[in-house]
């Protein structure tokens, strides 16, 4: 078993408009990367997954430093989403729908995924790309995996040191059939 902990976030004040705006948003499914618009200030597709850089990030209602923080980040590697782009700033959402705006220097476009952060079993990592294969290791769901490669179906990950095979529709970090070099 592979546990590297929970997500630790400390959420700010929060005004009910914005509560209602990330119920709003926990409601909508990911689009894949490729077939959203392209970025304003980048050109990259949007939607796209990032992850965090450092282990204090903190997501604002507007984008820039005079808007308030409304959630507080504490894990480094952490993915999100990003929605938007406007100038250094980018909108993101988290795995629970939470969506505000960082600065993009605290962003990294190292691949990571949260290993079924909606399950409550262990997420089964196999040493080769296949259900038969033997266990390289449990996951805890929630767990942060490094994405190496994914194929449509499966996902090649790392994690404390392992490497191994997760199911790509078992991880929040990639797109359902979106391949990864």
């Amino acid at each position: 078993m592979v546990g590297v902990g929970r997500v630790r976030m400390r959420r700010a004040a929060m005004g009910p408009v914005a509560g209602v705006l990330a119920l709003l948003a926990a409601s909508f499914a990911p689009a894949g990367a490729a077939d959203g618009p392209k970025g304003s200030v980048t050109g990259l597709p949007l939607p796209r997954y990032v992850s965090l850089k450092s282990d204090r990030v903190n997501l604002r209602q507007g984008p820039n430093k005079d808007h308030a923080t409304t959630w507080v980040y504490h894990r480094v590697g952490l993915p999100v989403e990003i929605t938007a782009e406007f100038e250094t700033w980018r909108r993101v959402r988290d795995s629970e729908g939470v969506e505000g705006w960082v600065l993009h220097s605290l962003l990294s476009g190292k691949r990571t995924a949260l290993a079924a952060p909606w399950e409550k079993a262990f997420v089964p990592m196999y040493r080769e790309a296949s259900e038969t294969a033997p266990l390289a290791a449990k996951l805890e769901p929630n767990v942060i995996v490094q994405v190496r490669k994914c194929d449509k179906t499966w996902c090649r990950v790392e994690v404390a040191r392992r490497e191994g095979f997760v199911r790509q529709d078992k991880l929040w970090g990639v797109y359902p059939g979106e391949v990864v070099d």
